[in-house]
């Protein structure tokens, strides 16, 4: 099993979910995060001033899958989210030991 990790631009977040549903993705976790990389921050309006912030508004996604499943699901969250441009984001691959249903008690891949 393998958990995967992506940091993503926020307004691509409906196409990596129909990506990741083409490919047999069942779910997943969305968090919204702040954070910076080469994009180095970004400027920004606010009621009419402008500034500077080190900190861009991402989305973090966590998805639980099967070692087989895991490459497609990589190559959909990077065809759907890139937009060619600084700051598309990252994806990262754990290695997942064990998974566990809370309702059924169900292990392993079943679980997911």
């Amino acid at each position: 099993m393998k958990f995967i990790i992506a940091i993503i631009k926020p307004f691509k977040l409906d196409d990596v979910r129909e990506a990741l549903t083409a490919v047999g993705i069942s779910g997943m976790t969305v968090t919204e995060v702040k954070g910076f990389g080469r994009q180095k921050g970004q400027t920004e309006v606010y009621r009419g001033a402008e500034y500077t912030t080190n900190m861009v508004p991402k989305l973090k996604l966590e998805i639980a899958c099967s070692s087989d499943l895991a490459p497609q699901a990589i190559e959909a969250i990077q065809s759907a989210a890139g937009t060619e441009s600084i700051g598309d984001g990252k994806i990262f691959t754990i290695g997942m030991e064990d998974a566990v249903r809370i309702r059924t008690g169900e292990t392993g891949d079943v679980a997911i």
